[in-house]
């Protein structure tokens, strides 16, 4: 199967691509330069994607999806993990899973505590102040480990279809795919026809989305040997404060 290759950028036309189209694409090579890191350096946070704990809210009764998930402040240069806390998204922007608490088990320590890590998250926050320019935000990041293997033959990165995700921007990390076919990316104009459709298969290369212009999705993988999985790291930033479940009127 052919894999449409996405139209990366360098890390200096990252800011006005994302301006001018609500959307741009590193290699790993300008991720690492993105993030003040080398590419080696992020290879380090690769094995913590080995023993996730499967999702146990999949509605469609699937086995498909293992995860974890913390959360981050990113406030006046410095970064800090806050409490373990449940990732929350409203039915407006999650049809299937919105409109409940859904208590994911944390990242590992040594994976948030890694240099490789503070400087990924540094990234996003920098280049999200730079495209609202609004230098002194605060940031709130969740941060997701995905695995959608391909035990039960099929396994869907997006159940929820095309979606945005109710935050500021969303970077996609292809941390990994193995023996699958599949998973191609599709972006499209949240207010408009236009869209585009690649593969991210690059280890480490980034997918960084404006949340408030496109709308996006992956499709489902499909094992082209036994074991087919693929991981992503994805990082939601929102200003000010995390989406959370409001009080009942």
């Amino acid at each position: 199967m052919q894999i449409l290759p996405p139209k990366t950028v360098g890390v200096t036309e990252l800011n006005t691509t994302i301006a001018h189209k609500g959307y741009g694409m590193l290699s790993a090579a300008s991720v690492a330069q993105w993030a003040s890191c080398s590419v080696a350096e992020l290879q380090t946070l690769s094995p913590s994607w080995a023993d996730m704990p499967p999702d146990n809210y999949l509605k469609d009764g699937g086995r498909y999806r293992r995860r974890r998930h913390s959360s981050f402040v990113f406030e006046n240069e410095a970064l800090t993990q806050v409490p373990h806390r449940a990732h929350w998204q409203s039915l407006d922007y999650n049809a299937l899973h919105g409109g409940m608490e859904r208590w994911f088990e944390p990242m590992h320590a040594d994976t948030v505590t890694s240099p490789a890590w503070a400087q990924l998250l540094t990234a996003l926050a920098h280049t999200a102040s730079q495209v609202r320019g609004t230098p002194n935000t605060k940031w709130c990041i969740e941060a997701h480990q995905f695995r959608i293997d391909t035990t039960d033959g099929i396994g869907r990165p997006t159940p929820e279809g095309a979606h945005r995700d109710g935050v500021d921007f969303v970077a996609v990390f292809m941390a990994h795919r193995s023996h699958i076919k599949g998973g191609e990316t599709r972006v499209f104009d949240a207010h408009g026809p236009q869209g585009e459709r690649f593969t991210l298969s690059e280890p480490w290369s980034l997918l960084l989305l404006d949340d408030t212009r496109v709308i996006h999705e992956s499709t489902p993988i499909q094992p082209m040997a036994e074991g087919g999985y693929r991981d992503t790291l994805v990082l939601t930033c929102r200003a000010d404060k995390f989406q959370n479940a409001e009080p009942s009127t």
